[in-house]
């Protein structure tokens, strides 16, 4: 503690007149006994028994500065600044040249936050001891929390609560009793995400102040914002009774209270399949309160899913991606965007989704979402015979054949045989992957191990080594059961023999 409160006031009792003790005089000697009794506990930093002993010599004489000086001396080192700032305003009013007592009060001023009142007690100071050098220290010191103050609501309107933050923790450090300033700090983490600081701050005020509105506020603004809003439209109401005119607890009740519907009659519509309307009331929950991370991460998320639904796969990516955005750690809306990727074949991005899921959560069934990804991308890589013959993975027998068929003559290298250079070779390639594919997809044991993502190659099934036109031979019957006759110009027509 500053050298304002670290000593206490020394001043000897006057010596005992040759008529013995009136009354008067042996209160004043009785008092001055208490006083220094409670000097010596004072030295020993038993602070409680020094207030007890300096207040029974208030009792008895009432009107001594020193008294007062010294009790508020030992107030301020047990930390109750609001009554040492009573009893070192009692002092000065007793004698206005007291510096110690102008020296405590600017203290206990500045420890509340009060910088100003603190700076006129440091002025008057130095009126009286123009090189009182602990006075000229504490000046600076006053002026120094003025500075911060003002940057730090400069800070806290440009939205800066970082900024804001740091000047609070620094006019803390001179200011150690200040509410105000601990709610605005408190109230920026909040704001920054960082609850259980915010929740400490506010919590240490209520043990002090259990009516304290605005703490009361920043308790429920936490829990708002960790999306318990039911127990934080209690605080706010709480708060509100206290200070009813408090227009920051007042907003955020209102917020609460219509996010909780919103977010309700969303479900309530979702569950009743009733997608239209849920995703339009996802989307009036998201424009309520954009500071609220946490509720809006899970309205992003639940918008995500009616996207699904309706099948707007990219719509519902980019709400999954917006909650993530807000919330790194939301496991439901990485497996929702996975889903939405493997429904639209973007497996790389599927496989990093799970892959996060599964490191956070190492569940068997996260386990398995991330093999099936894995697999589809492995799949996805080698060429899509059920694309190169335009089936789908369904396709029955007699479908195959028919796609074969159809896709066989129109890329058969006689059909191109008048085309440029260039041409053939690209139709011959298709005509063979083509056999390719009718190879795999007519096969029921190859196309199961094709189907289940297994290399055919290590298999033994060496596609370098097949002959499309021995597939083509086979199909359409052998030597000279069809062949390609022009019917004018770029024209051909096949016929069986």
């Amino acid at each position: 503690m500053a050298a304002a409160a670290a000593e206490c006031d020394v001043i000897m009792a006057a010596p005992e007149g040759p008529g013995g003790l009136d009354s008067d005089e042996e209160a004043r000697r009785e008092a001055e006994s208490f006083k220094e009794q409670g000097n010596v506990y004072y030295a020993k930093k038993d602070y409680n028994e020094a207030y007890n002993y300096y207040t029974k010599a208030i009792d008895i004489c009432p009107h001594n500065a020193s008294y007062y000086g010294n009790r508020a001396a030992t107030l301020m080192m047990l930390g109750r600044f609001r009554e040492a700032l009573g009893d070192s305003q009692q002092s000065v009013r007793l004698d206005d040249c007291f510096v110690r007592g102008h020296l405590r009060e600017g203290k206990c001023h500045l420890s509340l936050g009060n910088a100003m009142a603190a700076s006129r007690c440091f002025q008057r100071v130095l009126e009286l001891d123009h090189k009182n050098t602990q006075a000229q220290q504490e000046l600076k010191n006053a002026s120094a929390v003025l500075e911060y103050e003002k940057i730090a609501e400069i800070d806290f309107e440009k939205r800066d609560f970082r900024k804001a933050v740091f000047c609070m923790d620094r006019a803390l450090e001179f200011a150690p009793a200040c509410h105000r300033f601990k709610i605005l700090k408190a109230e920026c983490l909040a704001l920054l995400g960082r609850y259980p600081e915010a929740q400490s701050v506010a919590s240490d005020i209520l043990r002090m102040d259990s009516t304290n509105a605005d703490a009361l506020y920043v308790r429920g603004l936490c829990l708002y914002y960790e999306d318990c809003i039911e127990k934080a439209v209690q605080f706010f109401i709480q708060a509100l009774r206290m200070a009813p005119d408090h227009e920051k607890a007042c907003m955020a009740c209102r917020n609460a209270k219509a996010l909780k519907a919103k977010k309700e009659d969303g479900n309530k519509a979702f569950k009743e399949g009733n997608y239209k309307l849920a995703y339009e009331l996802y989307t009036e929950a998201l424009g309520i309160d954009p500071n609220n991370i946490k509720t809006n991460a899970k309205l992003y998320c639940n918008r995500g899913t009616v996207n699904s639904k309706l099948r707007k796969l990219e719509e519902a990516i980019d709400d999954c991606t917006n909650a993530i955005k807000l919330d790194d750690t939301y496991i439901k809306a990485y497996l929702r965007r996975a889903q939405c990727y493997m429904d639209t074949e973007q497996y790389e991005d599927a496989v990093r989704d799970y892959e996060k899921v599964y490191q956070t959560e190492k569940t068997k069934e996260h386990k398995q979402l991330l093999k099936n990804a894995q697999l589809e991308l492995k799949k996805s890589k080698r060429k899509d015979y059920y694309k190169i013959l335009g089936v789908d993975k369904n396709a029955s027998e007699d479908e195959i054949k028919k796609a074969y068929r159809k896709r066989a003559l129109m890329h058969h290298p006689d059909r191109h045989s008048g085309a440029s250079a260039e041409v053939q070779k690209e139709e011959e390639k298709k005509f063979k992957e083509v056999g390719e594919a009718f190879t795999i997809l007519s096969d029921p044991k190859k196309k199961a191990r094709y189907d289940s993502g297994q290399d055919l190659e290590e298999d033994g099934l060496n596609m370098g080594d097949f002959d499309a036109n021995n597939i083509f031979k086979a199909f359409f019957g052998g030597p000279g059961g069809f062949s390609f006759e022009a019917s004018g110009p770029g024209n051909f027509f096949f016929q069986f023999g």
